[in-house]
């Protein structure tokens, strides 16, 4: 029997497999358009997979992406995604860097307690409500902007006459960071604690002139309009296993170990080995920086060339332990203090000192880092007899971390120095050391795994290691930016009206949030209705 096949015409070629790519096919094959993924790798899903890194280990572990926040829920109704997320109860807590037997817990189902903990560690009673005050203060800006994440851009005046309040206006979108958070709160954990929100993915400082740690703070707190942080049941690839599945019962075909090595303005790109897919449009999942490679290579300009280089500014670190360590502070559990977001040596001034140290070429000491525990949320991500001997995952973002700062080392001596450097902050704040409580394989191998920008580059192509595929953006069209197509009104445009962006790279892309690629859709939908 003779295989059918494959058509080389499509109305969408979509490059690159990762979500935004899967909600992109979804949506356009729902629509009744011809569309096909392109995937260099074995599997779709790009950052937002899960997998087992330990042989003989049934641990799955959401291996790069780990929260979810700005996946809009229109998108989950839309295309009846069969996904949970979990809201945790616990925020966070902060140990005292200088004082480690006391900490910030931040529950959310407890004001008192809350407020209790601030005060024992700052001093102050009113601390707690400040943060609250900043957050409430902040809210209009989550429910104004959040819906319109999946609506054609405005121009700045208009969202801001929108928002009605110029004073946080000016706070949160033309002054630094910084200025707000020393405003609002007294203490240098409590301006910590909010500062991290912009700094994950991103190097900055808190005054940085760029703005670079205000963009990132914005997509942080507006996620559902409410800023909340949610954990995937399943872990992240079930999101994408989601996706996948609804993209191919829509009639998208998904390709895997299909590499593209060209892309022409005209929609002709070429494949490894030779052969070529054409399509009306093509949609770029990957990166703009690689996209430019894939534009140059069929001979024309991209269009993005003049856009700054991407740098990541992370370290991950995927753990199984045997159990949760214990605390130095002995008035509150494990189970609630790594619950939610554990923040290590995370205070205003240790976050400046380690962007200046790290712009200085030197590896942060103290590392900052926040670290959060998935199974206490979702156990199903661990096999039965693990959960049962009380097995814990963790993992650890540590953050002022750029990909500059590997230049020179070689990937396993890197990988070495950032983990040790990670394993001696965690280990200043904790009652024993970490490696006391690290699960072993059957082979003896300890369950831990660093990744590292080089590494980010080297398996998933994003360039510089940059989990946002370049500097992030405000959500919104610049007073006298054109926008006269569907792509500029959607935010997903090159200078070639047949090559869209549809990943983390386009306009309100970053984040597990598939707004790329439903963005990229409605623009499609419309141009191919014409």
């Amino acid at each position: 029997m003779v295989a059918a096949a494959r058509p080389s015409r499509y109305d969408v070629a979509v490059v690159g497999g990762g979500h935004n790519a899967l909600v992109a096919a979804a949506y356009l094959a729902r629509a009744g358009r011809s569309v096909v993924v392109l995937e260099r790798l074995g599997h779709v899903g790009g950052a937002a997979v899960s997998e087992r890194p330990w042989v003989g280990v049934d641990a799955r572990l959401s291996r790069y992406s780990y929260l979810v926040s700005l996946l809009p829920q229109s998108i989950i109704d839309d295309l009846g995604l069969d996904i949970r997320l979990v809201r945790r109860r616990y925020s966070s807590y902060t140990p005292d860097p200088a004082r480690p037997s006391r900490g910030v817990l931040i529950d959310t189902a407890d004001a008192a307690a809350t407020a209790d903990s601030f005060a024992r560690v700052t001093g102050s009673p009113r601390e707690a409500s400040r943060l609250a005050a900043l957050s409430d203060r902040i809210a209009p800006v989550a429910r104004l902007l959040f819906p319109s994440m999946t609506q054609p851009l405005r121009h700045e005046h208009e969202v801001r006459a929108a928002l009605a309040d110029d004073r946080l206006w000016s706070d949160l979108f033309q002054r630094p960071l910084g200025d707000v958070l020393r405003s609002s709160l007294d203490t240098d954990i409590a301006r910590g604690i909010a500062l991290t929100d912009g700094l994950i993915g991103t190097f900055a400082s808190a005054d940085d002139e760029s703005l670079r740690q205000n963009r990132c703070f914005l997509y942080h707190v507006i996620g559902g309009g409410t800023g909340h942080w949610d954990v995937p049941v399943g872990g992240m690839g079930r999101v994408t296993a989601e996706l996948a599945r609804v993209a191919g019962e829509a009639g998208a075909e998904l390709r895997t170990r299909t590499e593209v090595t060209a892309v022409r303005p005209d929609g002709e790109i070429t494949l490894a080995g030779g052969a070529a897919v054409h399509a009306r449009l093509v949609l770029s999942g990957v990166g703009p920086a690689v996209l430019a490679r894939l534009l140059a290579a069929g001979g024309a300009g991209a269009g993005l060339a003049d856009s700054p280089a991407p740098e990541g500014a992370q370290l991950k670190v995927n753990m199984l332990l045997k159990r949760l360590p214990r605390l130095r502070d002995d008035g509150v559990a494990p189970e609630a203090a790594f619950a939610g977001t554990f923040h290590v040596n995370e205070t205003m001034t240790q976050l400046d000192d380690a962007y200046r140290a790290a712009a200085g070429g030197s590896i942060p000491h103290p590392l900052p880092a926040e670290i959060y525990c998935h199974s206490l949320t979702d156990a199903t991500i661990l096999g039965p007899e693990l959960r049962a001997s009380g097995a814990q995952t963790l993992t650890l973002f540590g953050l002022q971390v750029p990909h500059r700062l590997l230049d020179g080392w070689e990937a396993d001596a890197a990988r070495r120095a950032l983990l040790d450097a990670a394993q001696r902050s965690l280990d200043a704040v904790l009652g024993e050391p970490l490696a006391d409580c690290v699960y072993e394989a059957p082979d003896g191998t300890p369950c831990v795994e660093a990744r590292t920008t080089a590494d980010l580059e080297q398996s998933l192509g994003m360039v510089g290691g940059d989990i946002f595929h370049g500097p992030l953006s405000w959500p919104w069209a610049g007073d006298g930016e054109p926008l006269d197509t569907a792509a500029r009104r959607w935010g997903v445009a090159t200078e070639h009206p047949s090559v869209l962006l549809c990943g983390s790279g386009a306009r309100r892309g970053g984040a597990v949030s598939g707004l790329g690629g439903h963005n990229a859709a409605m623009a499609a939908i419309e141009l191919l209705a014409r």
